[in-house]
This record gives structure tokens, sequence and C-alpha cells, in this order.
């Protein structure tokens, strides 16, 4: 899953997506990323996606491609259109274009969510440098986090349909609680 001002790197080999990126590079570079919300065919969209700019692109022989999709703002699907394009396309409203950067969390919300992190990437084993943490602005952060947890879809769904950045802060901390405390329930099961 995408989040604005974040960076995914994709491999495209299906037919459908190699012909989106196609089309992307040759109109402005950009691409919604959007998470099917049930079962079906074609499955039903969620209602709130993000749209990213191709920022790197590695054409391979074989008509595949390496690329970077780099987030840039949210958006809320205003309809499906009937395209002839082996790839879906809607009609989008962009939520927050502009506001990068704008959000801050309070000092008191700062300080929960790195306190919370720390836990987190501890009870996971992960290696964090937290001095380059501490340098990242409020919304890079907890997008961040958002992206790279191990959180399944419907949860990193609803820290995208999050509102406000201290909504979605919020919510990344009761999901990494959550998480946490499954994992050690886990492991005590194993032992």
């Amino acid at each position: 899953m995408l989040f604005p001002r974040m960076h995914l790197p994709l491999h495209i080999f299906e037919p459908r997506y190699r012909a989106m990126v196609s089309e992307a590079m040759a109109r402005d570079q950009r691409i919604g990323m959007i998470q099917p919300s049930g079962p079906g065919e074609p499955p039903p969209l969620y209602s709130i996606g993000c749209m990213g700019r191709i920022a790197e692109i590695e054409a391979l022989e074989d008509g595949r491609f390496n690329i970077i999709l780099a987030g840039e703002s949210r958006f809320r699907v205003a309809r499906e259109l009937e395209v002839p394009t082996m790839f879906r396309q809607v009609e989008a409203e962009l939520i927050d274009a502009g506001d990068e950067g704008a959000a801050v969390l309070a000092p008191i919300e700062r300080a929960a969510l790195e306190d919370e992190a720390k836990a987190f990437a501890d009870a996971l084993g992960y290696a964090v440098e937290w001095d380059a943490v501490a340098t990242l602005d409020d919304e890079t952060l907890v997008h961040a986090i958002a992206q790279i947890a191990p959180f399944d879809v419907a949860s990193k769904q609803a820290l995208l349909e999050a509102d406000s950045l201290p909504e979605r802060s919020e919510l990344t901390i009761q999901l990494m609680q959550f998480f946490r405390r499954g994992e050690s329930q886990g492991s005590n099961r194993l032992q």
C-alpha cells in the first residue's frame, strides 16, 4: 500500500499493469493505487487510495518494469469509468494535494508515537537507527510506520482513510500495541 510522501518499489509483470505503466509514462507519470475491498471479478474497490508518480523506472527486455512509485496525495473515488483499457480507471478527487509537510503532531503525540514505535521495533526484533528517525517530520514518520509495519490490508486501509495526521498517528499507536500484544501472546503459546 502506498502513502503520501513515501516510496514504494514495485515489480510490474502482469500485462494489464504493464499497459498501465506504459500509458502513465506517455502522459504524466502518475497512477492511482487502490486496494480491492472484497472478492469478485472485478473486485470492488475501497473508496480511498493514493496517487503516486513514477519516480524511477527500469524497463526490462521482456516488457516488465521495475518502478519506484512516489506517493503524492490521497484520493477519493467518485466513480469507476467504463474504459477499453486492460486496467481499471476511476474519476477521483484529490483529498490532500499540496498539504505535504503541513500537518504536525503535538509534542506529546510525537513522543507517544516514538515510544510505541521503539517498543514495537524491539518486540519484532527490528534494528532501527533512532537518531535518523528523530530527524523525520511528523507526517513522514507516521506514513513510514504505516507503510512498513506488517499490518494487514484492512488496518493499512484504515490508516490511509484517517482524516488527519493526529488521527492517523493515534491509530498507528493502537495498531502497534495490538500487534505487539498478539506477537507476545503467540510467542507465549509456543513455549
